[in-house]
């Protein structure tokens, strides 16, 4: 059997067995990687903590028959154990995940996918808002090349007085061309300001009413894409 290293975020594991588990990795080389980890069940596995979703790690894969590889060592390169005890912090990298698992496909590379992850799990531990989740989602939707149009009118092109969102036309809508979802002012700036390169800044506004109407937003926008529903996000919006 081939031998191969990558680094890569567990999405999700599953029992397989008595002992073992499939872990689901989204690599930077390899794109989506399910693979076999033998034993890992067991109180003195090698594998410690370490294969836990949410865990960015480098391993060595056994390619094997079919579409299950096997799990032969890994390092542990960061965890998210240090936000355990936070649920809010713990359900935003768990709708990050489960997002990510839905998008990539088996066999299809993608570093850019693999980046945008180990971006949104340390902006998780870095920035305490509920804003962490939303611009994950935009970025991951314009890097699947349908990101939301938030700099003028889909309809006429128009910047000025945008007041609402229409997913089947993939942006805003200006007052004269409205249909779909009413936005707020302060809304459409905080998507102008995560899709426009100042996620940072967008990251730093105190949490209020448009917070929560751009984290609504940006789900239905995303389950929309995947054309079924989040299961983390509607557990983060019934706390």
């Amino acid at each position: 059997m081939a031998l191969y290293r990558d680094v890569g975020v567990v999405l999700r594991t599953y029992k397989l067995g008595e002992a073992d588990r499939i872990v689901v990795f989204c690599t930077q080389g390899r794109g989506k990687v399910r693979a076999v980890a033998k034993g890992v069940r067991k109180t003195r596995s090698r594998f410690g903590g370490r294969l836990e979703p949410g865990c960015h790690v480098v391993a060595q894969f056994y390619e094997g028959r079919g579409d299950l590889d096997i799990v032969s060592q890994v390092d542990l390169v960061e965890s998210p154990a240090p936000l355990r005890e936070d649920l809010d912090r713990m359900g935003r990298v768990a709708a990050m995940l489960e997002a990510v698992d839905q998008m990539s496909q088996e066999g299809e590379q993608s570093s850019a996918l693999y980046d945008l992850l180990v971006g949104g799990l340390r902006a998780v531990a870095n920035w305490d808002t509920p804003l962490v989740t939303p611009s994950f989602y935009c970025k991951l939707l314009a890097n699947d090349g349908v990101g939301l149009v938030v700099d003028g009118c889909v309809e006429c092109g128009s910047p000025d007085d945008l007041v609402s969102l229409d997913l089947n036309a993939g942006g805003l809508r200006c007052r004269e061309h409205r249909e779909g979802i009413s936005v707020s002012s302060q809304a459409v700036l905080i998507l102008q300001l995560i899709l426009g390169g100042r996620l940072a800044q967008a990251l730093k506004l105190p949490i209020g009413a448009a917070t929560f109407e751009v984290d609504h937003l940006a789900s239905m926008a995303m389950e929309r894409h995947l054309d079924r529903r989040l299961r983390s996000v509607h557990l983060l919006d019934e706390r």
